[in-house]
């Protein structure tokens, strides 16, 4: 008996071989086209269960003809697959209403489970959460070429039950991208479970994780039970204990773990994300973490950068946020030039999580539309990092540039400890104080670019490169 009728849709003939063999051998009945006209038809004439098809296709793309699917079919199930594997085909996959999305190549037993799960799972229970409705609360902003790389990472890791470490300072938003790597993910249904180990008592960490027997007799599931199916998120894993550890190494290499008090082992289902503001190494060199459970762990290690260092996204982050208050409390407001670029001279010792505090606290405060520098200016300096480099560069007695200079690069490298920043450093370094050159240049020039490539020693389209590369606003001021 037939599983149900799946229409694919590919227009490269070896795929639509592929696809077809494999999903009447998972037990469906298949028919193949090789152009959305052909799908439309089906679809318009009520034909088909499910649609299987690649988003790029000769007579358009899928993200333009999902809505028309939808309008014909509302309870139609769509999974689309694309060779396109970044992290932006996901969420446009996502935003458009595809049931699924499978970056190519794919393991076809895993399409057939997904068709299979598309064509059974009760409409009422199908995800109908859109990208505007996630990014509510956890949004993944930036289009620097850092971030670039990020989302690249993350496509061709959503779809994997590979074990995730992810290492940044504290702000950068590393438990985001463990819950993005979730979300879009083939666990999706199943829960995200999140733990902060730094939160935890030592003497409480392997009951937390792993469950116990309580006094009453009855049983506390523990964290890693209640992920079975899903992702179990731990935070600064630098602070699970030596006892812990082992459990958690077991989890990793047999799939079971014994709760504490009982010696009946379970078998769970679990994928591990494990993140650390830390160097583990400094760890593993002081015997406080075991090497074979980081080797476990550290199967697909992802950095992420400090928001210093991918200053072309504030912008966009500072706008994302006050579109999020605009949201809460209905007012929208905006970021003038020169606010914009306070904005983006600032060090950002907190990273993104001290940009959102510092927009939300703003719009709470004040009332007016436009943000000004006057405003930036008050709150950064009323918080207490910004308090503490300003203390910190007083104590270093600037009287020239060269001496302030050499104070920040100083800061810099202290915040890497141990470790050395990553490689290409000079050119790193280079930007960062370029971007204020440039930007003061330009000012003082009143934005004539022909008169700040003349006073910076640079060619005209030199300059203009770098100030696209910068995203610099140019200001002129009425004379």
């Amino acid at each position: 008996m037939s599983k149900g009728v799946v229409l694919v849709a590919d227009d490269d003939m070896a795929i639509r071989t592929v696809l077809n063999q494999a999903l009447k051998r998972a037990g469906f009945d298949v028919r193949i086209a090789s152009n959305f006209t052909t799908l439309l038809q089906w679809i318009e004439s009520n034909e088909g269960d499910c649609v299987v098809s690649d988003v790029m296709m000769p007579d358009g793309d899928a993200f333009s003809v999902l809505p028309k699917i939808q309008q014909l079919r509302p309870d139609l199930p769509v999974v689309l697959i694309s060779a396109q594997n970044t992290f932006m085909t996901a969420l446009n996959a996502q935003e458009a209403g595809a049931y699924d999305y499978l970056p190519k190549p794919f393991d076809l037993d895993k399409l057939s489970h997904v068709v299979d799960r598309a064509i059974s799972e009760p409409k009422d229970n199908r995800s109908t959460q859109s990208i505007e409705d996630y990014n509510q609360n956890m949004p993944l902003v930036g289009r620097s070429a850092l971030m670039q790389e990020i989302y690249r990472s993350i496509s061709r890791l959503v779809h994997s039950d590979l074990p995730v470490m992810l290492s940044g300072s504290i702000g950068t938003g590393k438990r985001l991208v463990g819950r993005v790597l979730h979300d879009f993910g083939s666990r999706k249904q199943n829960p995200f479970v999140s733990v902060n180990l730094a939160t935890l008592p030592e003497d409480l960490i392997e009951n937390e994780l792993f469950g116990c027997q309580n006094q009453s007799g009855t049983a506390d599931l523990g964290k890693i039970r209640k992920a079975d199916g899903g992702t179990l998120y731990l935070d600064e894993i630098t602070d699970l204990t030596m006892a812990a550890q082992s459990r958690l190494l077991r989890v990793l290499m047999e799939g079971e773990f014994t709760p504490i008090g009982d010696t009946t082992p379970l078998r769970i289902d679990v994928r591990i994300i494990a993140s650390s503001s830390k160097n583990i190494n400094d760890f593993i060199d002081q015997g406080l973490f075991r090497e074979d459970l980081y080797y476990r762990l550290n199967v697909v290690p992802i950095n992420l950068p400090p928001l210093r260092d991918r200053v072309e996204d504030i912008a966009d982050l500072s706008r994302h946020f006050l579109k999020l208050s605009e949201r809460q409390s209905g007012q929208s407001r905006y970021i003038n030039d020169e606010a914009m670029w306070i904005l983006k001279e600032h060090l950002w010792p907190g990273n993104i999580r001290e940009l959102e505090n510092l927009i939300r606290r703003i719009c709470i405060l004040y009332p007016q539309e436009t943000i000004t520098a006057g405003i930036i200016k008050t709150e950064i300096s009323n918080s207490g990092s910004y308090k503490q480099g300003m203390e910190a560069a007083s104590a270093g007695g600037f009287n020239n540039i060269r001496s302030a200079t050499e104070y920040f690069i100083k800061r810099y490298f202290e915040e890497y400890a141990q470790s050395l920043p990553p490689d290409g450093v000079y050119q790193r370094l280079l930007q960062e104080f370029e971007y204020p050159l440039i930007s003061n240049t330009l000012a003082a020039c009143n934005g004539n670019q022909i008169k700040a490539a003349k006073v910076l020693g640079l060619n005209r389209n030199t300059l203009r490169k770098k100030i696209q590369f910068h995203g610099i606003r140019i200001i002129r001021t009425a004379k």
